[in-house]
């Protein structure tokens, strides 16, 4: 390695940042054992005493460990966060395309609702939508907008190679996503659709009018032009700007603990209060929201990369 004037400014930088981190950790190592208290993480295998009410299919009783109530929060978490960017990602194109309209009474409509949904507060959104779950009628008399979707204060029925049916008090069978879990992903999805519509109208937009022109002039047709000349350059531009509003959604996820959805912030809130040991759930709480980020931001990076040298 060649020590040039750049390669050892890099080198002193990352020494001050790590010393300062040893005189961090060391101060705060300090200052517990002052008052009595010690970093570890033996407590996760203590029994978590708690109950979970939507667990994502992973069984648990509060005799199980903190450990297992925190894989249930990370799960649920994933499940919100994979959901969402892939709804969100669906409904910003739809949402994008229908605002280049040439009719232009849809045009006024869409651009109104994703103005609304833009300028919304998320966690305003989020305790609406959880209102109105809650306030639905019971499964008795629920709501059925659509052939096998069922909508009552239990949450939400959707088909899945079965559809709901109502047995007893609640539906079996379909797919029955919570009040909580479902008011969270519809929020996620509404507001961050908004803003991926966005993304997608300005890439849309980016696209020279030449490419039109002259796809037009070969002898295809518009819709032809929009699918295989516009969409796949626009692709390039708003890859990177999609990996950003995923890697947001996933961190916003972690609203859900206004509402009592058990994510992983919402459990390792509750383990902390417990427990006591704030410092080290905080710790689990950085290295959750860190894997999960840049775990999306690399697979959205990936696919960007092959898209790059798809286009040569």
């Amino acid at each position: 390695m060649r020590w040039t004037p750049r390669v050892v400014g890099q080198a002193l930088a990352l020494g001050v940042v790590a010393a300062a981190l040893w005189w961090l950790g060391r101060n705060t190592q300090t200052n517990l054992e002052q008052r009595g208290l010690s970093l570890g993480f033996d407590f996760l295998r203590n029994p978590a005493n708690f109950d979970i009410g939507d667990t994502s299919g992973i069984p648990f009783r509060p005799e199980n460990s903190f450990a297992r109530a925190i894989l249930v929060g990370l799960v649920n978490t994933a499940r919100v966060a994979a959901a969402g960017c892939a709804l969100s990602i669906v409904f910003g194109f739809m949402l994008g395309i229908l605002r280049l309209s040439s009719n232009v009474a849809l045009r006024g409509v869409v651009r109104s609702a994703v103005e609304l949904m833009r300028n919304t507060p998320l966690l305003l959104l989020l305790l609406l939508l959880a209102a109105t779950l809650h306030g639905m009628p019971s499964p008795q008399n629920a709501l059925q907008p659509l052939p096998g979707v069922f909508i009552s204060d239990r949450g939400l029925a959707l088909p899945l190679f079965d559809r709901p049916r109502l047995v007893g008090f609640n539906f079996v069978g379909g797919v029955v996503l919570s009040p909580e879990f479902a008011a969270l992903l519809g929020a996620l999805v509404m507001h961050h659709a908004a803003h991926i519509s966005e993304i997608v109208r300005g890439a849309i937009l980016g696209v020279s009018r030449t490419q039109t022109d002259a796809a037009i002039a070969l002898g295809l047709s518009r819709a032809q032009t929009f699918r295989f000349v516009v969409i796949p350059q626009a692709l390039r531009a708003m890859v990177p700007l999609l990996a950003t509003a995923c890697v947001s959604l996933t961190k916003n996820s972690s609203l859900a603990v206004a509402i009592g959805f058990p994510d992983v912030v919402s459990v390792l809130n509750t383990t902390a209060n417990q427990t006591g040991h704030s410092v080290e759930t905080m710790l689990i709480m950085i290295a959750v929201y860190l894997t999960l980020s840049l775990g999306v931001a690399a697979l959205m990076n990936r696919y960007n990369a092959r898209l790059l040298r798809a286009g040569g």
